[in-house]
């Protein structure tokens, strides 16, 4: 199936459950394109957790699921060894090993459990009684996360924040919105979500980016947009060459499943917010708050 084919009929399958959000999905198949992981972050009801797993319906993998609670611990995530009745050493390993992950409100969790996850979700394996056990290919972790005005939650550090590909920002439905989200909750139990594409399909895909072409102009702008971050009189700490990266390997995904040959400076514009807003630090002096900064850089730079 060819990569805009796949990606068509996993939305159509989607938006089975969801309504409206089509930009939200679309960034969510960016990042399992570009091998990527998601931050998805809004307030508690917005359907952050069902479009997680209703994608996932939509793909033949095994799904994996962490609830972030303030008793979470290291070995609920990456599980644990323990001597079996024959005295032997054996590995219980955690739901960490699946293909996509769905760590629901991370950042309940405490810091110190959450720092487990920086090996994961950078190098794809985990340490377990000093023996490192590789992921399963694909591995994508999704989590959603609560604004940090919501009662209980603490600010991811930025360490880990930076492991994932994009921050997606999930916002209130519109009135005509939630007036379909009622309809199709009032048939919920009668919609099935087809299977679209396996782990197989999603790994020929990743493979293809490497067809993708950016030209000069698109990598120049994309030093540009990064290094304005580090220069811009309302930030303190600006984007690492990490979300460089980030643009170019989400922006190639975004060519593929829209059927085209190469990066377009207007895909760097349409995924300045979600690359780069979970990447740089503020002043609270600034007043803009961070996408008005983003916004103002993309703006600005030519």
């Amino acid at each position: 199936m060819e990569p805009q084919e796949a990606y068509r009929q996993i939305l159509n399958e989607v938006k089975k459950k969801i309504s409206g959000k089509s930009e939200v999905i679309e960034l969510m198949v960016i990042a399992m394109v570009a091998n990527g992981h998601v931050l998805l972050e809004g307030v508690p009801g917005v359907a952050k957790t069902t479009m997680t797993k209703t994608l996932a319906d939509a793909v033949t993998a095994q799904f994996s699921r962490i609830q972030g609670t303030p008793d979470l611990e290291i070995r609920d995530i990456i599980g644990y060894t323990y001597v079996d009745e024959h005295n032997e050493l054996q590995l219980k390993k955690g739901p960490i090993f699946t293909n996509i992950l769905l760590i629901d409100e991370l950042n309940r969790a405490p810091p110190k459990t959450t720092t487990a996850l920086l090996e994961a979700l950078e190098e794809r394996q985990v340490t377990l009684a000093n023996d490192t056990r590789k992921l399963m290919n694909p591995f994508i972790a999704f989590a959603t996360q609560n604004p940090l005005n919501i009662e209980g939650t603490t600010p991811l550090p930025k360490v880990l924040a930076d492991r994932f590909l994009m921050r997606i920002a999930v916002t209130y439905p519109t009135m005509e919105e939630e007036e379909q989200m009622l309809r199709i909750k009032e048939r919920d139990e009668q919609i099935t979500v087809s299977k679209v594409i396996d782990t197989k399909g999603i790994l020929e895909m990743q493979s293809k980016l490497s067809q993708i072409s950016m030209p000069d102009s698109v990598v120049e702008y994309i030093a540009k947009i990064v290094n304005a971050t580090r220069t811009d009189i309302h930030v303190v700490m600006g984007a690492s060459p990490r979300a460089e990266i980030a643009f170019m390997r989400c922006a190639k995904a975004k060519a593929l499943i829209e059927g085209k040959k190469e990066v377009a400076i207007d895909d760097i514009k349409f995924l300045a917010r979600p690359v780069l807003s979970h990447r740089i630090v503020v002043k609270s002096t600034g007043g803009l708050g961070v996408n008005g900064i983003i916004d103002g850089i993309v703006a600005t730079v030519r």
